[in-house]
């Protein structure tokens, strides 16, 4: 049976190895992208994996942000916002469903 001071010290390197784990965890990153004039800003973007992008319509008509298969908004009015959160790597093509020229790219790595 080990002593009380080999037990504690055990449980010292265990909260350290836990501690050391957990550090290397990152915090969920955002992104904004702006839609005004017609245009995605940036249109092209790249981000990692758990990231999550959120699109801002700061024109003053609707728009949306479609990813055929992945993601869909409601149709944004001035100032409102969707939000999406890429779990996968890949490229996600996308555009407005009400403007289909307006198009924009999120590589996620």
């Amino acid at each position: 049976m080990a002593s009380p001071a080999l037990r504690g010290l055990g449980r010292l390197a265990i909260a350290a190895a836990l501690s050391l784990c957990l550090s290397g965890a990152r915090a969920e990153e955002t992104t904004n992208v702006m839609i005004d004039n017609f245009t995605f800003e940036p249109a092209q973007l790249t981000v990692r994996v758990g990231t999550t992008v959120t699109w801002k319509n700061r024109d003053d008509i609707p728009h949306t942000i479609v990813s055929a298969g992945k993601f869909r908004s409601k149709t944004l009015d001035t100032d409102d916002s969707y939000s999406f959160t890429f779990t996968a790597a890949g490229d996600y093509k996308y555009f407005c469903s009400l403007h289909p020229h307006m198009t924009g790219t999120v590589k996620v790595e």
